[in-house]
């Protein structure tokens, strides 16, 4: 099998990656602007003091270079030796003052840096814990992995590297222009020929770089997202016999995230042969202009010496500054891609419930929904009384899964309203809809920690009733396993640690529910991981706990749909019965069938 791929030059920019999923956004370069000036305000005296620290070391390392020309100087008029003794010891105390100087001012710019960072991370982390299911189902866990790992990477090296770097190279440079200058003015035009080669190759650069790091980084998350699908469904694949093709779907993924790094791998090429050629191109200009002025009587030998000593120090802050435009862009990508997530957050309104409030209430009103253009629900219509129990059963790829979920605020509809207890889900803020309506589906997790933490989890208090905690697992019939762990609530489960069975992951999925109590609970297959009789008997468990509460079960054991209040079957995205169990095996129509089907009567 062979594989075809796009083939680019390297100063060509390589395809866009594949909209295989609707991406998280990307913030804007004014809302990143907004976002370090408020840095700036936060942090505005350890900023301060860290650039006091470095001017004080760029003072330091200006005294070497300025001495030893008085010490040449001082030669050449037969000064006595001990005033060059002096001299000397004034040059070896200023390269200790500048080595201490220097110490200080790097930690107090990685402290700087890392409290920044640590603000940086808490707000995407806040920011993707409020992300909606639905957002972040639609953008995929290749993005999100991308953008915690890798993005976070990258900004990390540019906090805790280059802006220490940026700020003393910066600082240095203000301080050796200064010195320069009162050499003799004349000497800073010998570094004009250089800066505007500089800039002219920096600009050049930069106009092309941000782009070409932004299709870099969305590369990595198409890459992450079929690695993250690839190892998910891995023995699917091997059973359907896709191997080939799936390696093949990731060599392509490979190769375009290669064609993204070359591009910008291409642009580095070019832009530093100019630059070094910059660095070097200045020294040689500030010794001619310097025996121009020696020639005219306006410098001294030792000032010459001076002023090409200087211009040589000044070449590695102006080399580290230029260097650093290369990481400060891809940190500021990964930024802009960070505080995207909060766009994403921002999008799903915060709009607080208005009008009457009917608890478990629910109401489906012409509701039209599709995924990626591919419409799944026709104009629902669906009324729920507080306190009824639900049941949606039908054919596999119906809907059922997708309007338990737009009942739930998963999803919002593409036209019509959804509203629960009396108000639009969609107009909700997310801790609001999830009061109103939680979804609860096979695809349990279990935490990193206590089964106490996983349990308190549904709730907001800090300290959590353990009688509470027993109590709802003795809801979900749980409590009788978790008191058999060696320390009970306090027993470390997850990675590293325990691992419950599926069985037992559902149930403190269930507990989890109990404890959160909403007023509507939609539960999709969220028995299917136990056995046939456990589910039942965990069912009739629940019913008392759930006992005026409105439930919505995507039912796939007909037993679910035969305990409930009424059942709506669903059949190509719209629901073509409603009714009790009774009623609709007296209809004789699609529920009827599966029915005696399921019984074997048919």
């Amino acid at each position: 099998m062979t594989r075809t791929t796009a083939h680019t030059t390297p100063h060509e920019a390589p395809p866009a990656p594949r909209a295989a999923t609707a991406a998280l956004p990307i913030a804007s370069l004014p809302m990143v602007r907004a976002r370090l000036r408020q840095a700036g305000r936060d942090h505005g005296r350890a900023l301060l003091a860290v650039v006091a620290l470095y001017g004080l070391a760029a003072l330091a390392a200006l005294v070497a270079p300025w001495v030893l020309g008085m010490v040449i100087d001082a030669v050449r008029g037969g000064a006595a030796p001990d005033r060059i003794d002096l001299l000397a010891v004034v040059i070896v105390v200023s390269l200790l003052f500048h080595a201490g100087f220097t110490l200080v001012s790097v930690a107090q710019s990685i402290r700087f840096g890392e409290e920044v960072l640590a603000e940086l991370r808490e707000e995407f982390v806040r920011a993707v814990l409020r992300l909606p299911l639905g957002t972040v189902e639609s953008a995929g866990t290749g993005d999100l992995v991308a953008r915690s790992g890798r993005d976070i990477g990258h900004l990390s090296h540019t906090v805790r590297h280059s802006v220490p770097v940026v700020a003393v190279s910066t600082v240095t440079v203000a301080v050796i222009v200064t010195a320069i200058s009162l050499l003799h003015p004349a000497l800073l035009l010998a570094w004009a020929p250089s800066l505007l080669i500089i800039w002219a190759s920096t600009r050049w650069y930069s106009r092309r770089a941000p782009d070409g790091y932004v299709r870099e980084l969305a590369t990595y998350s198409d890459l992450t997202q079929s690695v993250t699908d690839t190892v998910e469904g891995a023995h699917t694949l091997e059973a359907l016999g896709r191997q080939i093709r799936q390696t093949a779907r990731a060599d392509d993924m490979v190769h375009r995230a290669y064609l993204a790094e070359r591009y910008t791998l291409w642009l580095r090429c070019v832009w530093y042969p100019p630059l070094e050629f910059a660095y070097l191109f200045a020294t040689a200009c500030t010794f001619l202009v310097a025996g121009s002025l020696y020639a005219n009587g306006l410098l001294t030998v030792g000032q010459i010496a001076t002023a090409v000593f200087l211009s040589v120090q000044m070449t590695r802050p102006v080399e580290q500054l230029v260097d650093q435009v290369d990481s400060l862009m891809m940190g500021l990508t990964s930024l802009r891609r960070l505080l995207g997530v909060r766009l994403a957050e921002e999008r799903t309104g915060a709009a607080e419930a208005a009008g009457e409030h009917v608890p478990g209430s629910v109401e489906v009103r012409g509701v039209r929904f599709g995924y990626t253009g591919k419409e799944v629900l026709h104009g629902v219509d669906l009324v729920l009384r507080p306190g009824e129990r639900l049941a949606v059963v039908g054919p596999s790829g119906s809907g059922k899964s997708t309007l338990g979920k737009l009942v739930a605020g998963v999803h919002g509809p593409t036209s019509g309203s959804v509203r629960v207890g009396g108000a639009d889900m969609a107009g909700l803020s997310p801790e609001l809809r999830r009061e109103r309506a939680i979804l609860l589906s096979q695809e349990s997790h279990v935490f990193r920690g206590t089964v106490a933490e996983n349990l308190a989890l549904a709730l907001d208090a800090a300290d959590v009733d353990r009688d509470r905690l027993w109590e709802a697992l003795a809801a979900v019939d749980a409590d009788t396993w978790v008191r058999s762990l060696p320390e009970g609530l306090d027993t470390r489960v997850g990675s590293g640690h325990l691992p419950p069975d599926p069985a037992h992951v559902q149930q403190l999925a269930l507990a989890r529910v109990v404890l959160a109590d909403p007023e509507v609970l939609v539960l999709d297959e969220a028995t299917s991981l136990m056995d046939p009789g456990s589910a039942r008997h965990l069912e009739r468990s629940l019913a008392g706990v759930l006992s005026g509460r409105t439930v919505v079960a995507i039912a796939h054991r007909l037993h679910t749909a035969h305990d409930a209040d009424r059942i709506a079957v669903v059949e190509g995205g719209r629901i073509s019965e409603l009714g009790s169990h009774d009623e609709l095996l007296a209809l004789g129509g699609s529920y009827a069938g599966l029915w005696h089907a399921w019984h074997g009567d048919a």
